[in-house]
């Protein structure tokens, strides 16, 4: 009997992202079109003053006031108490929150792997750029969370992270939703990477994600057959997450009907994205990751 050849399972971030596709992505930052202040004293600059290490101006002290911030140099010349001001830093974070459902696993290409190489690009621009970066997958809400991730150093890891996650299981959006707000922190950039496929619909979940202190970015990714399928006849579905099944008739007018139907889904997600000030982008597991990322996502400002 011939044993069929064993897959050997990637492990790199080039089995993810090419070198060239690298090289560009370290030209490119992650955007928020809000005002974000954050909690925590990074690399993000912003116009507020705190305790980071570059002086911006003094003050003078008033009681109460935190004495290791006295500038006794000052004092010495003066005779007077004056605090040192600095520049505080603001720490932006991006939440990647990644489908890892059964259903991801259809299409040809594999959706699976587009959301994959998607979020890998997306975390690397945030970690070469010293943000604080966190990945979460979900199924029956969340299965893996890969946290509080700051610099080149976890580059691997991340790779690592995402290439041992496996598609499978049902997909429980708002469980998922609900658990990724109790853990964020500061401000920031969350962005949520499925086929937003869920038979309890997206907008309870979506509604948990929507805050003053976070943009949202949401990116459906579907799969060629599902946008234009080809199929006619007879035939016996099944559900590839709870194994559901229907036996339907498929003439050209059902086909017509499907894809008027999933035009108005994905129109749902797009205007109540809009009427929140999401981003939405729709696309397809055949597009390059790199046209993407670099074309589309920059031209919509959620990479500069």
């Amino acid at each position: 009997m011939t044993q069929a050849p064993r897959t050997t399972r990637p492990t790199k971030l080039t089995d993810l992202l090419d070198s060239r596709f690298m090289a560009r992505l370290d030209a490119l930052d992650v955007l928020s079109r809000k005002i974000l202040r954050g909690k925590l004293r990074g690399e993000r600059r912003s116009k507020k003053r705190g305790q980071s290490v570059e002086f911006a101006d003094h003050r003078a002290y008033v009681h109460g006031d935190d004495i290791r911030f006295v500038d006794w140099n000052v004092f010495g010349r003066l005779d007077q108490l004056f605090l040192k001001l600095f520049l505080e830093e603001q720490d932006l974070s991006l939440h990647i929150l990644l489908d890892t459902s059964a259903s991801t696993a259809t299409g040809d290409p594999p959706k699976d792997l587009m959301l994959k190489r998607l979020a890998a690009a997306l975390a690397y621009v945030g970690l070469v750029n010293q943000n604080r970066v966190s990945l979460s997958a979900f199924a029956d809400g969340l299965v893996g969370r890969l946290e509080n991730m700051r610099g080149r150093n976890y580059l691997g890891r991340m790779a690592e992270f995402l290439l041992a996650l496996e598609a499978e299981g049902v997909s429980r959006f708002e469980k998922a939703c609900r658990q990724l707000v109790s853990g964020r922190l500061g401000s920031g950039v969350t962005v949520i990477l499925s086929d937003l496929m869920f038979k309890e619909g997206f907008e309870a979940g979506l509604k948990r994600l929507v805050s003053d202190r976070y943009d949202l970015a949401v990116i459906q990714v579907l799969s060629p057959q599902e946008r234009r399928p080809d199929l006619m006849g007879d035939l016996k579905l099944i559900d590839v997450e709870d194994a559901d099944a229907s036996e339907v008739t498929i003439s050209a007018a059902l086909l017509k009907h499907y894809e008027r139907t999933l035009a108005a889904y994905c129109g749902a997600i797009r205007d109540f994205c809009t009427r929140r000030g999401a981003l939405y982008v729709l696309t397809d597991s055949a597009q390059p990751v790199d046209r993407l990322v670099l074309e589309q996502l920059r031209r919509r400002q959620l990479l500069a």
